[in-house]
């Protein structure tokens, strides 16, 4: 069974982004062939980025409290889902410090996006990212979800609208992830013993 995480990257308050995470999470689950677990940001203390020395060069950082905690989720992945608004045309801080905040956890896995936003739907956040997930030696796969407009997006009921779920192919970006994930893992973990 291939494990994917999926990662809220907001923490502020009143945040659109939960719509969009539980609809990911509930789609995500209907796939037989993944376990899935929502990790949210918002519910862990992860401190500045402060390490002494960059985690690429430790094996062992010595992680506590919930930094051990997200160390274990983040590492037991074999792909992710990076469920993130755009803010100024980049992705969020916080996001950003839990990324940096590990290295080991994140390598030779693949990843893909469902971002939210203003016109762009938060496309030059997802493409920034890109970048950095690269240099952790992460795979950053093609398909991804942009939504437009996330606050014109959301029923009467608080819930993303049916017309934007139905738009936004979230169940093709689903089975590439889980594809890539499936494919990687044998490999990676061979790799890694070595």
């Amino acid at each position: 069974m291939t494990n994917i995480k999926i990662i809220l990257g907001s923490t502020r308050d009143n945040r659109l982004g939960e719509k969009v995470f539980s609809w990911v999470v509930n789609e995500a689950s209907k796939n037989p062939n993944i376990n899935v677990e929502g990790i949210d940001l918002k519910e862990y203390n992860i401190p500045f980025f402060n390490l002494a020395m960059n985690p690429t060069y430790m094996d062992n950082p010595g992680y506590t409290g919930d930094l051990e905690k997200l160390s274990k989720k983040i590492n037991e992945a074999d792909g992710f889902i990076f469920v993130m608004p755009e803010y100024n045309h980049g992705y969020t801080g916080v996001l950003k410090n839990m990324i940096d905040t590990f290295y080991n956890e994140w390598r030779l896995k693949p990843a893909t996006f469902v971002s939210y936003g203003g016109i762009s739907g938060g496309i030059r956040a997802v493409e920034q990212l890109r970048l950095v997930l690269i240099e952790l030696q992460m795979i950053p796969i093609r398909s991804s979800v942009h939504i437009p407009l996330i606050f014109t997006q959301i029923d009467d009921k608080g819930l993303l609208k049916e017309e934007t779920k139905e738009a936004a192919h979230l169940d093709a970006t689903i089975e590439d992830i889980e594809w890539w994930a499936k494919t990687l893992k044998e490999p990676r973990e061979s790799r890694l013993k070595n």
